[in-house]
């Protein structure tokens, strides 16, 4: 089995990826959106990244000075949940991609807050496939099962943690219950906050994340004994912020952390979905892409229909949102989102 290269430092995680860079050929984001809604896994292709414009970017660096601090005191209430439940011999499993920069986070906090320094892996799970059972089995060979606390970016419908929590069947002991930072479905194990807030990383593709891509699994790259598998950006290197968006959330680390949850409404996300579902006659609802993280997701990497705010003035949260869906000529709506401050909606096949 082969590690992955990428920006990340060793000292920060131990990435369980196989490197197949030049193995695989990035495809282009509609042609990529008519093979997904035609029955191909999402994981036997690389997406093309979308290099951001000077606009975005810019969108992207008053967004990393704006929530810096609200980020920071997310991941300290995280990593104090996650320290209350699991102690000193606690191992973080951040699940690639979105999950690693947080699980880098969650360990500096907890090397400042606690003097401890937890070992942290990044390890793949791929909705419809599973978990990397390779990167398990070699985890479960150094550390107990109990001792483990899988780390997430935020929730959207609940999906990854709905495919966690089948794949821990498999694994005796193994909490299957995910920690994030932003938890507007309330579906998760432990958040920081339950508000759909903007993390700054969820504005970015490869180049916060390491300039690795999304985890990839087909048969005729990834064996028996491999890991899932992974392609390193090296092309985008002069690009990379990974630590640029580290380095600015540690430096904003609070003392102890303040946990502020918000109102919980009588719909939980997944509830809420299905009656953006049935409103707008969308019948596959994975179709609709709920929070922040999520409708930056579809505007970056998928071909969207159409983008729903909770209100269209709300520049302090989704000013990167309002800039991609200008340079993509995509409606944004304003609709009366509970749990969620906006929701992307992918364009059916039909009409790609």
């Amino acid at each position: 089995m082969t590690q992955a290269v990428g920006t990340f430092k060793s000292e920060d995680v131990t990435i369980l990826l196989k490197d197949i860079t030049g193995f695989v050929e990035p495809i282009p984001t509609k042609e990529r959106e008519k093979l997904i809604q035609s029955g191909v896994h999402y994981s036997q292709m690389l997406p093309l990244e979308y290099e951001p414009s000077k606009e975005y970017l810019e969108a992207y660096e008053n967004a990393l000075e704006s929530y810096s601090k609200l980020t920071a005191n997310a991941v300290a209430a995280v990593s104090e949940k996650i320290f209350d439940k699991k102690g000193r011999c606690v191992v973080l499993v951040s699940l690639a991609r979105a999950g690693t920069p947080i699980g880098v986070l969650i360990k500096r906090y907890m090397i400042k807050r606690y003097s401890i320094s937890p070992e942290h892996y990044t390890i793949s799970i791929i909705r419809g496939k599973g978990i990397d059972k390779n990167a398990m089995r070699y985890i479960l060979n150094r550390h107990r099962a109990e001792d483990i606390q899988f780390v997430d970016g935020w929730t959207g419908k609940g999906a990854i943690q709905n495919q966690l929590k089948e794949a821990m069947k498999d694994y005796c002991g193994v909490d299957d219950r995910v920690a994030v930072l932003s938890d507007p479905a309330f579906v998760a194990g432990i958040c920081g906050t339950h508000d759909d807030f903007l993390i700054p990383s969820s504005c970015l593709n490869s180049t916060v994340s390491g300039l690795l891509s999304r985890t990839f699994l087909r048969d005729d790259l990834i064996g028996d004994d491999d890991f899932h598998g992974v392609a390193f950006y090296k092309n985008l290197k002069d690009k990379d912020k990974t630590y640029e968006f580290i380095n600015a959330i540690e430096a904003k680390f609070p003392e102890k952390a303040v946990f502020e949850d918000k109102k919980v409404f009588n719909r939980g996300g997944i509830d809420e979905v299905k009656k953006i579902c049935k409103e707008f006659g969308i019948s596959d609802i994975n179709l609709v892409k709920p929070s922040i993280g999520e409708t930056t997701r579809v505007l970056l990497r998928r071909v969207p229909w159409k983008i729903l705010v909770r209100s269209l003035d709300d520049n302090e949260h989704l000013a990167h949102i309002y800039r991609l869906a200008l340079e993509k000529n995509v409606d944004v709506i304003e609709y009366p989102l509970e749990n969620y401050r906006a929701c992307g909606i992918i364009r059916n096949i039909a009409d790609v």
